[in-house]
């Protein structure tokens, strides 16, 4: 892997020139313990930022301005993947599985990435002393909760995070409101195809965020669990009302319609409610793979696929509390 042999090259280097470990701690300075379990100590908050995930992106970006990243994901100023477009676009640098070159020329005071994901680099970059918090991808509301609450720790930012979550709760009981004016007998079951197979099983972030829609995730009543795949015969059996299709590109490189029509065209799936009736919808994969606190909205949208006008569709939104958002 190009980014662990670039970092391991550079961990001798900077061995050579006296880059040790960061000292276990100094006066005014602080710690937080990140999901790993590894104590991380902050001499003085953090000015340069880096994200080694999209939804990291968000997540500071929702308690810092964009100057304080010193690079964001590159699918960040996607429309078809990002919710954070426009903030993205004022960040020059994107990065896609950055190498150490690129990781060391960006200076950056501490990295954020996901403990699941990219554990195989945390070590590393801890021995390059780079000041690393590991973060657990939140797949529901109290998982956020605490990602938040480490992200706004390390960051030396918690009134800041609490505040964030304030409003994403404020969001949250609003749109529950919503949901519960949907009577029980116009409650839709959905069932949503993805270019990752395993995205909508039960248990998952999108099984949360059906929850949170009212709808019923169909994948989550046959019992697919995390890692089984969605295929044909699963979708007959769930016989959805609404079908969710994907609409990733690649920033144009990939065919997604030719992706779709597989399903859609396959005469084995003709007798799909959701294809019968041609309740084909699809999503801002911005706001559905969203595992920030704009996942909120990710909840918004499906309820706005499954019943329409009845819950208003989200367009261009982005939690923060940073000054001047």
């Amino acid at each position: 892997m190009r980014f662990v042999e670039g970092m391991l090259a550079l961990v001798l280097v900077l061995s050579v020139l006296g880059c040790g470990s960061v000292p276990a701690e100094r006066a005014g300075g602080y710690q937080v313990t990140d999901a790993q379990g590894q104590v991380v100590t902050f001499e003085e908050k953090p000015v340069r930022v880096l994200n080694f995930a999209l939804w990291l992106d968000s997540i500071v970006l929702g308690m810092l301005p964009p100057e304080h990243l010193v690079g964001i994901d590159y699918l960040a100023d996607d429309p078809n993947s990002s919710n954070i477009v426009g903030i993205a676009e004022t960040i020059p640098v994107k990065l896609n599985h950055p190498s150490a070159e690129q990781v060391m020329a960006l200076r950056p005071d501490v990295i954020f990435l996901d403990a699941g994901r990219d554990a195989a680099v945390c070590d590393t970059l801890r021995d390059m002393g780079i000041k690393v918090v590991a973060c657990k991808k939140p797949h529901s509301a109290e998982e956020l909760h605490d990602a938040v609450r480490l992200v706004a720790a390390a960051l030396g930012e918690e009134e800041k995070g609490a505040a964030l979550l304030a409003a994403f709760d404020a969001e949250r009981s609003a749109l529950a409101e919503r949901v519960a004016a949907i009577p029980p007998d116009a409650r839709k079951t959905v069932l949503v195809i993805s270019m990752s197979p395993t995205f909508g099983s039960k248990g998952g972030l999108f099984d949360h965020l059906c929850t949170m829609a009212g709808v019923t995730n169909g994948a989550a009543v046959i019992g697919l669990e995390a890692g089984q795949p969605l295929t044909k015969e699963h979708i007959l059996a769930v016989d959805p009302d609404v079908l969710i299709v994907p609409v990733w590109t690649a920033h144009g490189r990939y065919d997604i319609d030719k992706f779709n029509r597989e399903y859609l065209d396959d005469p084995a799936l003709q007798t799909v409610k959701a294809i019968r009736e041609q309740r084909i919808v699809r999503p801002h994969e911005g706001y559905i793979y969203n595992s920030s606190q704009d996942m909120v909205f990710g909840a918004q949208d499906l309820a706005h696929l499954a019943y329409g006008d009845a819950i208003e569709q989200p367009v261009e939104r982005h939690l923060s509390v940073a000054a001047g958002t």
